[in-house]
């Protein structure tokens, strides 16, 4: 009998999460990773001769930091949370200006959620963004790298000075 590439991928995905507490949307997962591969081969065709054998050391250590930050206030801000809010609920507070979110629903719901509640899940996507965009729009790029890169340190600061107030007072 002869099977569909759709029903293989149902019948796998079946067997994947029949164990698992929750359903797993293996589908929309497909999907975002196939729109992100997408994405990245359109960005490297067009822009192939533009593409850098490397980048800065500069432009690393700043991505990186731009990238940590940039998730962490996507993901856990709460400024953020009306960007969130349609794929996740409320569950309370999980640190100093972060909040910790449930992811609702199922299927693509569900993916998105956890894409927007998950720093380490949104990273790819962030480094991608900041690269293309150093190869791109430089200047503009670097600007708000930096703009991140301060934010975090000044945030790292307000952790500091919060831990040193209260080992001052003990």
């Amino acid at each position: 009998m002869t099977t569909t590439p759709g029903e293989r991928f149902r019948h796998h995905a079946e067997e994947y999460s029949e164990d698992a507490d929750d359903e797993r949307p293996l589908g929309a997962y497909s999907v975002l990773l196939v729109a992100y591969i997408s994405v990245v081969t359109a960005l490297v065709v067009l822009g192939r001769k533009r593409l850098p054998g490397t980048l800065a050391p500069s432009d690393l250590a700043l991505g990186a930091v731009a990238t940590f930050i940039g998730t962490r206030t996507i993901t856990k801000h709460p400024i953020a949370s009306p960007i969130r809010m349609p794929f996740t609920k409320f569950a309370g507070v999980s640190g100093p200006s972060e909040l910790a979110e449930d992811v609702r629903a199922s299927g693509w719901r569900h993916a998105i959620g956890e894409l927007l509640t998950c720093p380490f899940c949104l990273s790819q996507w962030m480094a991608t963004t900041l690269v293309t965009g150093v190869v791109v729009a430089p200047r503009l790029t670097r600007t708000v790298m930096s703009v991140l890169a301060i934010v975090g340190a000044s945030d790292f600061l307000q952790l500091a000075y919060a831990r040193a107030q209260d080992l001052a007072s003990d």
